[in-house]
């Protein structure tokens, strides 16, 4: 095998594990379940921010130096700092690393050793992280030749199994909007965030293996594409499985207890013990990518002054913490974070990709200030912004934002910008 091929194949096996932690895992089959046979409507809407937007943001971030704070430059330095700190703290110890200790400790340790009480399972979640996180030169082969090649098996061995021996019928829920709120649903996996993070890890692994700035952003795009294609099969096949079970009533039943249910009923008495191996890998790929990212841009932010070392285990150490609330309670805290963080992520995403056509720079950062600005407003109880178009299928911002960048041009004539600055 050509050297290049050998390492697109394990940097997108790495891309997928990294992408694939627990929300990935417990929001699928219960999106299925609620939207019943509509399912296939929820997979487009769920695969597009599942996997659709971190593509694209991967693509934006390695057009230039890999860093989520090269690409947000362009709107100020102030807030590409601002911003990216937000992101990685967000992504990082508030929500998605302890929301991978607490869906471990949940549906892996729990079941398997009971006794075992969370604080103790997730000290040893993040050691084992540790080992792996503070040898980062050796973490995306590590993870593409060993760990994502389990998960894969697994995870794609319940699929199939659920497909060929459905578990319950397919019926109608009546669920409405299934397109927009399916989009929405995948802001839960945080993976475009993610994205905008681990293009950094993907950006030093290739040039640790000398390849040319020329040749970076093409083996990123082929390895995502391994990653892509991955993704896109187990959320169908999950969301299918969740779909099976619509004639089911689970009203008292969580997301991870719904897992739990679907893989008994493909599996039998097994199940909870395979899942709970799947899970367990899934989530520590996902948290060595996210802490690894995030101890990278703390050591650089600070110019050194926060050693990546240091910064690996406070992040550890303040997810134990987190994690010891539940994944309920995590999820609960995410969504408005999240509906703040994903329109400012998509339009910096979009305007960076059209940068060829969009070049009026003053426009851009009117149109990115909007959306940070109708996010905010979007998750005010007492603020109704139901007469503006899309705002019922929760999209407030998108009108605003095209309507402040035409404004931006008006009001902001493109003279002789520096559009370059754009790239």
């Amino acid at each position: 095998m050509k050297k290049n091929t050998k390492d697109v194949i394990i940097i997108g096996f790495a891309l997928f594990a990294m992408f694939f932690g627990a929300g990935n895992l417990i929001f699928p089959p219960f999106l299925g379940h609620m939207v019943g046979d509509q399912y296939i409507l929820g997979i487009i809407g769920f695969v597009c921010t599942g996997v659709g937007l971190p593509l694209l943001a991967i693509i934006t971030t390695t057009k230039g130096d890999g860093t989520f704070e090269t690409m947000a430059s362009k709107i100020g330095p102030k807030f590409a700092v601002i911003f990216a700190t937000i992101l990685f703290i967000a992504i990082g110890p508030m929500l998605a690393i302890p929301r991978t200790a607490a869906t471990t400790y949940e549906l892996t340790i729990n079941p398997l050793v009971p006794r075992l009480t969370p604080l103790i399972s997730m000290i040893i979640y993040f050691g084992i992280n540790l080992i792996f996180v503070l040898k980062r030169s050796t973490i995306i082969d590590t993870i593409g030749k060993y760990l994502t090649p389990i998960l894969i098996i697994i995870l794609t061995f319940i699929v199939i199994k659920g497909i060929i021996s459905p578990i319950g019928h397919v019926v109608s829920t009546d669920a409405t909007s299934v397109l927009s709120s399916s989009f929405i649903e995948g802001y839960q996996t945080m993976d475009a965030l993610a994205a905008l993070l681990f293009a950094s890890v993907i950006t030093n692994t290739l040039k640790a293996k000398n390849y040319s700035n020329k040749e970076i952003l093409p083996m990123t795009i082929k390895s995502s594409g391994v990653a892509i294609i991955g993704l896109a099969f187990i959320y169908g096949g999950l969301m299918f499985l969740g779909a099976q079970t619509s004639a089911v009533e689970i009203s008292d039943l969580s997301k991870t207890g719904l897992l739990l249910l679907i893989s008994n009923n493909v599996l039998g008495n097994i199940g909870t013990t395979i899942i709970g191996i799947a899970i367990g890998v899934a989530c520590l790929t996902t948290s060595i990518g996210l802490l690894t990212a995030g101890s990278s841009f703390f050591e650089k932010v600070s110019n050194g002054k926060l050693p990546y070392k240091i910064n690996a285990v406070i992040i550890s150490l303040i997810s134990i913490m987190i994690g010891s609330l539940g994944v309920d309670k995590i999820v609960k805290i995410s969504g408005p974070i999240l509906n703040i963080l994903y329109p400012v992520t998509i339009t910096l995403i979009v305007t960076t990709l059209l940068d060829k056509y969009i070049t009026n720079i003053k426009a851009v950062r009117l149109a990115i200030y909007t959306s940070l600005v109708f996010g905010i407003l979007e998750i005010i109880p007492s603020i109704d912004l139901k007469f503006i178009p899309l705002a019922r299928l929760g999209f407030a911002w998108i009108l605003p934002v095209l309507i402040s960048l035409l404004i931006g041009y008006i009001i902001f004539p493109l003279r002789n910008q520096d559009v370059s600055s754009l790239v």
